[in-house]
């Protein structure tokens, strides 16, 4: 499995390339197929970033990540 650093996840914003990337526990996930995920941003989160700690604010569990493809991991 392909591993990234977080300056490599943070280019995957949807903005700076057409790739959506979000990091969670480790691992990251292409949202890019995501409507939620649209332009970079769901609700106040943004893409390109690991989003571990800001799970506990949002109103779903971890298991929203199983619906995305796992495409590395992502290097401390």
């Amino acid at each position: 499995m392909n591993s990234y650093t977080k300056q490599q996840l943070a280019l995957r914003n949807g903005q700076d390339k057409p790739e959506i990337w979000v990091a969670f526990e480790g691992k990251i996930y292409d949202v890019t197929s995501s409507r939620l995920w649209r332009n970079g941003k769901h609700y106040e989160h943004w893409a390109g970033q690991d989003l571990t700690d800001e799970l506990k604010d949002a109103p779903h569990t971890r298991s929203v990540f199983e619906k995305f493809e796992v495409i590395g991991v992502l290097n401390s």
